[in-house]
């Protein structure tokens, strides 16, 4: 039976557009179309669809407003589609607060470089969505996102193929823990935390950062996939919410401890120099480079091991596909921790199930249990 989809937009162009795109899957099924947030929660109260997508301005009511209603009153999975300006990466933010799950450009052109992969995209975020709604969450690797994608770019033939191998190359131990609190500390000396994720990760890093102290003793690193216009609206969002000091990292801007630096959107982040006069090196890649993704998690840990070796606690979030899986690894020989997060919490078990199901990673929590595992391993 095909999964139910409400298609939420004022616009009756983008509303069948949608509808055309999703119903190219045989396992989805558009069910209803709202024309504006108040049709949408009524909708959602009669057609218990399995997934929403919503966008933000419309009459009556709009997206926001309805996303918190919805989840008052009946939570279902909602995906955001947002303008890639600052007003919209703001919108979405709150609309993410309020309870939506996941969001993408509204222009197609701004998923990905063709419409063959703007279109695989869009069914392979609503059909991940339907899973976690219906209690099912695939293989990391059969939720891998298609291929050209701007911001979530695949890993190439030659990562993908090292990735595949290095789950049975690596001399990395089983996980131990599956845990949802930290118990006793390792002892184990750090230099930094670092942090990746994708998909449930603008509020799983608001509840992970919200109460670290101000004087953390260490620098913080952090890579969420989001397209460029989002980090800067997300940067100083977290940095309204956390006690520490929040900031997009900026090309040869020196680290300092206590300060959390957000890769940004659309490019590369990487760290360099050694471990006590370290700088960031913030660059563009162009679309037919080696990449994983914009920003990648893996590139950035692999910078880290190369800086801070074993000295780190690495996390990895909620997220589609695998990335950060080889960066982890490479930090992993080192002899850095590396923790997940728990499959219940997660919006998306795909990133940490990467990490947990070929024994990089360690121990496990759930969302609400990181900030004092942190905490209790690393101060």
């Amino acid at each position: 039976m095909a999964y139910k989809i409400l298609v939420v937009d004022d616009s009756i162009f983008f509303r069948r557009r949608v509808k055309e795109i999703l119903e190219q899957d045989p396992s989805l099924e558009v069910v209803g179309e709202a024309r504006n947030g108040q049709e949408a929660v009524d909708m959602v109260m009669q057609l218990n669809p399995d997934v929403v997508t919503m966008d933000v301005e419309m009459p009556v009511m709009d997206g926001i407003t309805a996303v918190k209603k919805i989840m008052a009153r009946k939570p279902v999975p909602i995906i955001m589609f947002s303008s890639l300006t600052l007003e919209g990466a703001k919108a979405t933010l709150d609309a993410l607060d309020a309870g939506a799950m996941d969001f993408l450009p509204k222009k197609f052109e701004d998923i990905a470089a063709n419409r063959q992969d703007a279109v695989a995209l869009l069914q392979s975020r609503v059909k991940g969505l339907c899973r976690k709604q219906h209690g099912f969450r695939p293989a990391a690797s059969r939720v891998a996102p298609p291929k050209a994608i701007l911001f979530n770019k695949p890993v190439s033939r030659n990562l993908a193929n090292r990735s595949s191998q290095s789950t049975s190359t690596a001399s990395v131990s089983k996980p131990v823990y599956h845990s949802s609190s930290a118990g006793l500390p390792s002892g184990k000396k750090y230099r930094c935390l670092a942090i990746g994720t994708s998909t449930g990760g603008p509020v799983a890093l608001q509840k992970v950062l919200t109460n670290i102290p101000q004087h953390f003793p260490y620098p913080i690193f952090i890579v969420q996939h989001m397209p460029g216009a989002f980090t800067r609206a997300f940067a100083e969002r977290l940095n309204q919410v956390s006690k520490l000091t929040v900031k997009e990292a900026r090309n040869g801007e020196a680290v300092e401890a206590g300060v959390a630096y957000l890769a940004p959107g659309g490019r590369q982040m990487t760290v360099q120099g050694d471990s006590q006069r370290a700088t960031f090196r913030v660059y563009d890649t162009s679309d037919g480079a080696d990449i994983l993704y914009k920003p990648s998690v893996d590139i950035t840990f692999e910078s880290l091991a190369k800086v801070y070796q074993g000295d780190v606690l690495g996390i990895i979030l909620t997220g589609m596909g695998a990335d950060g899986k080889l960066g982890a690894e490479k930090l992993k020989k080192y002899g850095a921790k590396i923790w997940a997060q728990d499959e219940l919490s997660s919006v998306v078990y795909g990133m940490p199930q990467a990490v947990m199901s070929s024994g990089i990673a360690e121990r496990e929590f759930s969302i609400d249990s990181f900030e004092n595992s942190i905490l209790k391993e690393m101060v």
